[in-house]
């Protein structure tokens, strides 16, 4: 038995769509399973277990191959967890007796619709991603499945982390404050980010830790958070791949981000962490198979209350004081690791 599975989206969309691939194992142990990624997840396939290839799109004309070599392998299934064009047209090169994606189609692309034989009826936003990611194995007999999210780190991953920690003199407990985002409206207030972490300095027995990615927004976000910190942090920002970011989040004592790859990062790594959310929806992508504290708005607690029509708000209504209280409540547990 063959089957592709196709996850163009974001790291996020990918690491939640690592349940329903371990269910597809579970149900299919000899199936050859293929896995069809977008370009800014190539980095994280490492990680990814219970798949016997992997593709990689670059929307450039070198994808012409790879669409070739799905037409070739003649599929018995296909799961569409992206709902595009290019993954339609992905889906119709496999020519699988069942290709699947959600009903929602029907309404968002007739055309679209005819690539498609089976059609799970399930509303993205009516359901955390994990869940409609899983609900989309239904037509093929699959339900009730694990939602825990799986990550296998490469040894060479934890050995460039364990450098890394080295070379930075990074000897004690921990926490990594994350403030970028590919979405600048993610962005929190830079004086806020040197206020929470001159408190951890201040407050807490650990190292404290800067990372972000190499892109030029995130990289003046961090620089004029720095600028404002009364005292040096340990800066690693653009200096991990992505495998490398895993590693030092699964040592950390916590984490503190927004909503952003490193936050589902830190859940499959049972990494505790404190999640700032402002223009996209918790209920959606909140994580829930690790300790986390959501903070969104003028709460001056974290959020336990979640709904598909929840607003969007402004960063900036996020206060120093919620997420200081957020940190406190977290640390003041047992350590879950001390590395």
């Amino acid at each position: 038995m063959k089957i592709l599975l196709l996850q163009l989206k974001r790291i996020g969309d990918l690491i939640l769509t690592t349940p329903a691939i371990a269910a597809l194992r579970d149900k299919f142990p000899g199936a050859r399973i293929t896995l069809v990624v977008a370009r800014e997840c190539a980095d994280l396939l490492p990680a990814i277990a219970s798949v016997d290839r992997t593709l990689v799109t670059r929307r450039k004309l070198r994808d012409v191959t790879m669409f070739f070599a799905v037409a070739r392998e003649k599929f018995d299934y296909c799961i569409d967890f992206t709902r595009n064009d290019r993954s339609a047209l992905l889906a119709f090169l496999s020519g699988a007796q069942k290709r699947v994606v959600s009903h929602r189609i029907k309404v968002q692309s007739k055309s679209r619709a005819r690539v498609y034989n089976e059609f799970a009826r399930h509303q993205m936003r009516e359901m955390h991603t994990l869940d409609y990611h899983l609900a989309l194995l239904e037509p093929l007999g699959i339900g009730n499945a694990s939602p825990a999210l799986h990550l296998e780190l490469p040894r060479a991953a934890r050995e460039k982390a364990e450098k890394l920690r080295r070379d930075a003199k990074i000897d004690n407990a921990f926490i990594i404050f994350h403030p970028g985002s590919a979405r600048v409206e993610k962005f929190w207030e830079t004086q806020h980010w040197a206020d929470v972490i001159d408190h951890a300095r201040r407050d807490y027995d650990v190292d404290l830790v800067l990372t972000g990615g190499t892109s030029a927004l995130e990289q003046e976000h961090i620089r004029e958070i720095k600028a404002r910190l009364r005292h040096p942090i340990i800066d690693l920002a653009g200096k991990t791949d992505l495998l490398t970011l895993t590693a030092l989040i699964a040592q950390a004592r916590l984490l503190v981000t927004v909503d952003s790859a490193p936050m589902h990062l830190a859940a499959a790594t049972q990494t505790p962490q404190v999640v700032l959310f402002g223009p996209t929806n918790p209920f959606h992508w909140r994580p829930r198979e690790s300790p986390a504290l959501i903070i969104q708005g003028e709460s001056p607690t974290p959020i336990v209350e979640f709904s598909p029509d929840q607003a969007r708000v402004p960063m900036k209504q996020i206060s120093t004081e919620a997420v200081i209280g957020a940190m406190d409540s977290l640390l003041s547990a047992p350590a879950a690791r001390i590395s």
